[in-house]
């Protein structure tokens, strides 16, 4: 059974910075291009950043390039995003998921075949 579990998430003033960690089980992790998604209740999912199989490619949205970073570990099989200079704008749960494609790019989200419950991420002003 393919389970995500992300860990990291939580309350930070502006200008800060968190690190959110998502642990693969029950799936060859280096099969997988990654990507994280953020979406707030009432909003549509946003993509955030991608990260193909080998980490040679990484993907990232206009909001967050510059500020985040997509990195993973596929001896430990986990994905991060680094998160740095937050905003508050963005608030929002942030999601992993696993998709069995070969090159990541800005997505719906559609080809994406597991996905993690969600840390609530909160940047005050």
């Amino acid at each position: 059974q393919v389970q995500l579990v992300e860990s990291g998430g939580g309350l930070v003033q502006a200008g800060g910075s968190l690190r959110l960690s998502c642990a693969a089980s029950g799936v060859t992790f280096s099969d997988y291009t990654m990507g994280w998604f953020r979406q707030a209740p009432g909003k549509e999912r946003e993509f955030v950043a991608a990260i193909s199989r080998s980490s040679w490619t990484t993907v990232y949205s206009d909001s967050v390039r510059g500020r985040f970073t997509i990195s993973r570990s596929n001896a430990k099989s986990t994905v991060y995003l680094q998160m740095n200079s937050l905003k508050p704008e963005d608030t929002d749960v942030y999601y992993c998921a696993a998709a069995n494609v070969q090159a990541p790019s800005v997505s719906l989200g559609g080809e994406y075949v597991c996905w993690g419950q969600g840390s609530q991420v909160t940047v005050s002003s």
